[in-house]
């Protein structure tokens, strides 16, 4: 018996088996000296507050929802005006910053002084302080509504930027399910073209039907249906602009702020993975004969994507994370939302944050096990 103890196998179990019961135990500890705690100041607990009515409204909501609705929906409001904000600034945000990052290697001397100067110019800046510039600097200096801006059928004013969008009551729907439909199917030709040029050796010129799919489908679909596509157009009313669809100023602050200085650092690590690819990949590029722009395409970015993409997962993880600042220019974001109103409403304070914890960490593992499995085919595959 005492010689299986010096046995480094038997010692590594039985040290994380403590280690494990040590957490165990303090975690106990932790969720009975906070029961407790709110049993002596007489504070409820549990999440039976969710069901309570919330009694606020919200300025943005991309699902029904009133003040008369519950706190557990004033929660899927701010959860889903977080998602929204993140999946549109690390689209654009990825897209800024490979444009900024290929600018900085530009032969052009002014192009390539200009991207660094934004570079080192915007993440030197705290993002606060982007922020609040971008809200209050920006756009909330704006004119009032019945002196907005007018450019064609587009208003802007402090209230928001308002533009033309379709009457999802009429024919728009089924003009989305057609878009819908065709990038289905767009996805099976590339699938089949993959397949044919993997199996055969024959490649596919698979462009031409991926525009009749986008074009015909959609309006085939809208013929058929013999609805009518409506749209609303934004027009001066009596104290305000009415109808369109608003962009709010602080959903328009919190993402520009967010796309601009998370570029910055997506600019860096593309300009990084573009060096580290060897010189000799460029060589043998130009020994092809192939242009400076095709040898970005086709050989140095492929081959680059395998440096950028881990270091790129950390920046969407900081985006999402970073978009909890928008409780500082009032834009009803989950921390706003659910962590800042309802907290204060409920007095719930233990469930709330574990709720919030849990909502990130949830975003996080979500996107690093997508960015994951996106690396996974275009890391080298040992044969």
């Amino acid at each position: 018996m005492l010689d299986r103890l010096y046995d480094p196998k038997t010692r590594g179990v039985l040290l994380q088996l403590a280690l494990v019961a040590a957490l165990l135990f303090l975690g106990y500890e932790i969720v009975t000296n906070t029961a407790a705690n709110l049993r002596r100041q007489n504070l409820a607990s549990g999440f039976a507050f969710l069901d309570r009515t919330s009694g606020f409204d919200i300025s943005q909501k991309l699902i029904a929802y009133e003040n008369t609705s519950t706190f557990g929906r004033a929660f899927w409001v701010g959860l889903w005006n977080t998602i929204l904000v993140a999946v549109i600034g690390i689209v654009l945000a990825t897209a800024l910053g490979f444009a900024i990052g290929l600018a900085r290697l530009s032969s052009n001397w002014l192009m390539a002084r200009l991207a660094t100067v934004y570079v080192e110019v915007v993440r030197n800046v705290p993002l606060l302080l982007q922020l609040l510039f971008w809200y209050f600097a920006a756009l909330r200096s704006l004119p009032m509504p019945l002196d907005s801006h007018r450019w064609g059928d587009f208003y802007a004013n402090r209230r928001g930027l308002y533009a033309p969008w379709p009457d999802w009551s009429s024919g728009a729907g089924v003009l989305l399910s057609g878009v819908l439909l065709a990038a289905l199917l767009s996805v099976v030709v590339v699938s089949l073209a993959r397949w044919q040029r993997t199996t055969a050796g024959e490649r596919w010129v698979i462009w031409p039907w991926v525009v009749a799919l986008f074009a015909g489908l959609p309006l085939l679909a809208l013929a058929m249906s013999g609805q009518p596509l409506d749209m609303s157009w934004p027009a001066t009313g009596r104290y305000n602009v009415e109808g369109g669809i608003v962009l709010q100023p602080e959903f328009g602050a919190l993402l520009i702020g967010l796309v601009v200085y998370t570029a910055a650092f997506i600019a860096e690590i593309v300009r990084g993975g573009v060096l580290g690819v060897p010189s000799g990949q460029r060589e043998a590029a130009a020994a092809l004969g192939l242009s400076n722009a095709q040898s970005m395409r086709l050989v140095i970015i492929p081959l680059a994507l395998r440096i950028i993409i881990p270091p790129l997962t950390n920046q969407y993880l900081n985006l999402t994370k970073n978009s909890s600042l928008a409780v500082a220019i009032g834009y009803p974001d989950l921390v706003s939302v659910f962590s800042g109103t309802v907290l204060n409403l409920s007095n719930q304070a233990v469930e709330v944050i574990l709720i919030t914890m849990a909502v990130y960490l949830t975003l996080s593992l979500a996107t690093s096990f997508a960015m994951n499995a996106f690396n996974d085919r275009f890391a080298l595959k040992e044969r």
